[in-house]
């Protein structure tokens, strides 16, 4: 492998790259910002120590890791134009973007999972998703991260390469760096199969959970009751889409080879990677009631002379 890769900048700002500096930093700390709040409010308040705010948190976990993983490289290209990465960086990037991705993927699946559960199995529900299965579904999360795609860079990095290493992107990705391989190099089989096991396996699953929840919601007796139960799902299902969309978008774009200018190309990888992080803090801020009340009750003072 050679010593470096070479990164693509946002195409049109190559000539002035700090302008887009100030657009990163303001997301990546609102993104901060907002899932810090998030995973404050939540480890704080015993009362929302239950299955769905529990996977709340874990996915405020990832959206952190996510956005921090990706700065380096995004920053490096804005202040300082450096297409150049060294290959053991550029690995260690493109694992834990991979690890994050996976665990924001697993977790949403997971919470589609909850939702399913509370909406058609209402009084089964306690007993089915104890804090014990929560602990198993968490281990299965970490397992799948870690375990699963430790062995990615490894591969990667002994393959062989016959292409010359610039990636489309600015930031390391499996697909991206797997292409410049040798055909036939049996690495980048095992690296696909455990990359698409969890993107392209968790949207249909995800999918097929809110088909169950459509078909028990059409059975409810009064529209109130259809739209109470449907409000409970909003904001996980916006933040699947979120998630979820761009990268579809992305796949079907480079399947069918469709004649997308190169910017727009590459802003949709960053709404993929970078919105959800930022949005997700403000859908689960406002949907959720529970976690909107106790977000106040934490940053806004209490009112003196109030009677208790």
């Amino acid at each position: 492998m050679a010593p470096t890769f070479l990164l693509v900048g946002l195409p049109g700002l190559e000539a002035a790259p700090s302008w887009w500096t100030l657009p990163l930093i303001t997301v990546y700390l609102l993104s901060a910002l907002g899932n810090g709040i998030i995973l404050w409010v939540i480890a704080l308040e015993p009362t929302l120590h239950r299955p769905m705010h529990i996977f709340l948190f874990l996915l405020s976990m990832s959206d952190v890791g996510l956005a921090t993983v990706l700065m380096p490289t995004l920053l490096g290209l804005a202040l300082a134009d450096a297409h150049a990465v060294p290959a053991s960086a550029c690995l260690l990037q493109m694992f834990f973007v991979h690890v994050f991705s996976v665990m924001e993927s697993s977790v949403l699946l997971a919470m589609a999972f909850d939702r399913a559960l509370a909406i058609c199995r209402p009084l089964h529900y306690p007993a089915l998703l104890t804090n014990g299965v929560i602990s198993k579904i968490g281990m299965v999360i970490a397992f799948r991260c870690l375990c699963l795609h430790l062995p990615l860079p490894f591969l990667l990095s002994h393959m062989p390469y016959c292409r010359r290493q610039v990636l489309t992107h600015s930031y390391c990705l499996h697909p991206d760096m797997a292409r410049l391989a040798c055909p036939g190099a049996w690495g980048a089989i095992y690296s696909l199969i455990v990359v698409l096991s969890a993107m392209a396996l968790d949207p249909l699953l995800i999918f097929f959970s809110y088909g169950l929840i459509v078909r028990v919601l059409q059975g409810v007796g009064s529209t109130e009751d259809r739209w109470k139960a449907g409000q409970t799902c909003a904001a996980h299902l916006t933040a699947v889409l979120l998630f979820y969309v761009p990268m579809i978008l992305l796949a079907v774009i480079d399947r069918f080879k469709l004649p997308l200018p190169q910017p727009a190309h590459t802003l949709l990888s960053y709404v993929h990677f970078l919105l959800p992080p930022l949005i997700n803090p403000v859908i689960y801020s406002v949907k959720m009631k529970e976690i909107r009340e106790k977000i106040l009750k934490r940053v806004l003072p209490p009112k003196v002379g109030c009677a208790q």
